[in-house]
């Protein structure tokens, strides 16, 4: 009887959850249809190989839905442990299972970027490399981590000192090329799934994407294309965290 409850009252709060998030998105959608309208030419900014499934699954399916021309650019190739080259295969193999075609897949691989923790990336040249980018491909919308970097990770942080850099300087007008970044969430909420709905709800958000059961198995199949990182740990992050199935993201 306690097990029937407990499933009653998880059923309760998602759907609780799925109603609030169905009242604040039409309620916002005037807000957004400018700045997320269908043709955008969208960059997703990451770190490393995996980082696109891993944390922004959501996003890139829903701006999907949105009708946006997605591109990736990828500022390592996940070298930490020599695997490199292999890791390089593999995010493209995730970015086709994401709708991003390779032609739209950039991959800066030098020694100024290395895939280390320990090691603070250069704003100036991350910002440098990153308006270059937005400038040749003509991008209008720029999406990429925080400043928690959704895992703590430096590399992660980097990319978000240089866009916050060129907003501050005004390279990336706020009009023309506005800037998205996911939300990073304590560990509790990082592992609550879909549980985490409500509370994602309830906090403030620009633009919120949740995946339908479909799309979950479809960011899961991106996530499965990193073979050489799938160890026992992140095949339990792939079941249990938010960021398979909800991305909460703000303008910078």
């Amino acid at each position: 009887m306690e097990v029937v409850g407990l499933v009653c009252v998880v059923a309760a709060l998602l759907a609780w959850g799925f109603w609030i998030w169905d009242s604040s998105e039409r309620t916002k959608s005037q807000k957004q249809a400018g700045l997320l309208g269908a043709g955008r030419r969208t960059l997703l900014v990451i770190a490393h190989p995996d980082d696109e499934a891993m944390f922004f699954a959501p996003t890139v399916l829903g701006l999907a839905r949105l009708e946006h021309q997605v591109s990736l650019l990828c500022f390592s190739a996940g070298n930490y442990y020599n695997q490199g080259e292999i890791r390089k295969k593999e995010l493209l193999q995730s970015c086709d299972v994401l709708g991003i075609p390779p032609s739209s897949v950039m991959i800066i691989d030098n020694r100024d970027f290395p895939d280390d923790p320990g090691v603070q990336w250069d704003t100036e040249l991350v910002a440098s490399i990153l308006l270059q980018h937005v400038e040749a491909n003509d991008i209008n919308l720029v999406v990429t981590f925080d400043a928690g970097g959704v895992s703590g990770h430096s590399n992660h942080v980097a990319l978000y000192a240089a866009v916050r850099a060129l907003r501050s300087e005004r390279k990336l007008p706020e009009a023309g090329c506005p800037v998205l970044t996911l939300q990073s969430v304590n560990l509790l909420r990082k592992y609550l799934s879909l549980l985490d709905l409500p509370w994602s709800l309830l906090h403030s958000h620009d633009v919120l994407f949740v995946l339908t059961s479909a799309e979950v198995a479809r960011a899961k199949r991106a996530m499965s294309c990193h073979r050489s990182q799938l160890l026992w740990f992140r095949r339990l992050y792939v079941l249990f965290s938010r960021y398979m199935r909800i991305n909460s993201l703000h303008f910078l």
